[in-house]
């Protein structure tokens, strides 16, 4: 047997355990924070969210869909063996802004939220310059013909 068809196997094999156990994940993030919606929904005072409660709930979500996106990439990894760089930026982008979302302002420096922001602004730029080079190459009227169009002189 052939050493790069059984490390294909083994990376098929991988791929499929890692989808799976990030599909469970998943579920039980999802259950955890249908639990924690009902629970504080149903805590006095009835129907009103306290703003932790909130940022609790927030926070899940997007823990949530940070599970979801890794699925894509290793999907992604599974089905062409290629891992998207744009799969990569949203995954960051989607964590900073829950981690941003749950920090506890008050035990935190200036300097931090200005460390955020300036990595923030860092990802979205790379995610923009990436999509829009994409859209370029995709766009046929924005390609350069590879042959030079042959005029005919008289």
């Amino acid at each position: 047997m052939d050493v790069s068809n059984l490390l294909k196997k083994f990376e098929r094999f991988i791929s499929y355990i890692l989808m799976i156990i990030i599909a469970v994940v998943i579920i039980l993030a999802t259950v955890d924070v249908g639990y924690l919606m009902v629970k504080d929904v149903f805590a006095p005072p009835v129907l009103i969210l306290k703003v932790d409660n909130l940022l609790e709930l927030f926070g899940m979500l997007l823990l949530v869909l940070i599970g979801l996106e890794l699925m894509e990439t290793i999907y992604s990894f599974h089905k062409d063996r290629i891992i998207s760089a744009q799969i990569i930026l949203i995954v960051a982008l989607v964590a900073m802004a829950r981690k941003i979302i749950i920090l506890d302002q008050s035990k935190l420096s200036s300097l931090t939220f200005s460390d955020m922001g300036i990595l923030m602004l860092s990802l979205a730029g790379a995610y923009f310059l990436l999509n829009s080079r994409q859209k370029s190459n995709s766009n046929p009227s924005h390609r350069k013909s590879e042959f030079p169009k042959e005029t005919k002189s008289i």
